[in-house]
């Protein structure tokens, strides 16, 4: 298995480098660090007195994985859930926000353990989970994989603007749902007739 610094690096390098799209509410982001998170976390690196956009462009990779392995890793208890969630769920908490916890608090009450959807990886989250993972560790990790997929899609249902980060222009599958793939056994992925079945209602 990958060490936590491996999963935070290789965040990084999905993430990319400075963006700053309008339809993004993360806003100015470097290496999936938004601006909010720098704010929050007082990253003043040109010592300008504020954290604005020119902090962001000045992040550094090694930096970026840093906070994610302290603040999005350690901090939230992505740690304390089973080994075989810990690269998904810390994606998709890079991505999401305590949405990565919710989608799994919600696919473990429909496992038959119910628990508190509270975006928080607390005793009774990591005890659920390591319930199922001590009987199928691959399940769980497709599962939770499926149920990330099927987020992005409703969000994008929800959210116009959203649809470009789900869908290509071509109508291929969009970086989200690619994403959310890769921690998805392969015979579980859409093929791209299913995608643009699932997307026809889209603008």
């Amino acid at each position: 298995m990958q060490t936590v610094r491996q999963i935070a690096e290789a965040i990084v390098a999905r993430e990319g480098g400075f963006v700053d799209d309008p339809d993004d509410p993360g806003g100015a982001t470097k290496h999936g660090v938004t601006i909010h998170t720098m704010r929050r976390l007082g990253l003043d690196l040109d010592r300008d007195g504020d954290v604005d956009v020119g902090d962001v462009r000045a992040l550094s990779r090694s930096r970026a994985v840093d906070i994610f392995v302290d603040h999005y890793f350690h901090r939230v208890r992505v740690d304390a859930l089973p080994e075989a969630l810990h690269a998904s769920v810390f994606d998709m908490y890079v991505n999401s926000g305590a949405n990565a916890v919710r989608i799994l608090q919600r696919l473990l009450g429909r496992m038959g353990h119910p628990v508190a959807v509270d975006g928080r990886i607390g005793p009774q989250t990591a005890g659920a989970a390591r319930a199922v993972a001590g009987r199928a560790p691959a399940h769980l990790a497709d599962a939770y994989g499926i149920a990330r997929r099927n987020y992005y899609y409703a969000l994008a249902d929800r959210r116009p603007t959203s649809r470009k980060y789900a869908r290509r222009r071509d109508g291929g599958k969009g970086g989200w749902i690619r994403r959310a793939e890769e921690f998805i056994s392969a015979r579980h992925h859409l093929t791209d007739a299913q995608h643009r079945e699932r997307t026809k209602t889209w603008a």
